[in-house]
């Protein structure tokens, strides 16, 4: 559980960026299928939820920031 609390940032970005790469898919796609990212469902949301957890994981405070005193 503490693993949870101590990445939840991360872990939201993951969700939510997993669910933006399926919408992308979804909603946009590829029509040719000659796309990367886009040709497939399962390649867009896993595209997704990298980034989504590379731009979330940015937001979480290190150790050095918790612990300063002003």
């Amino acid at each position: 559980m503490s693993f949870i609390l101590q990445h939840k940032f991360t872990i939201l970005g993951i969700l939510i960026g997993s669910i933006a790469g399926y919408a992308y898919y979804y909603f946009v796609g590829c029509a040719s299928g000659t796309c990367a990212i886009t040709s497939k469902p399962l390649n867009s949301t896993l595209y997704g939820a990298l980034l989504g957890g590379l731009l979330f994981s940015s937001f979480k405070k290190t150790d050095t920031e918790q612990n300063q005193k002003p």
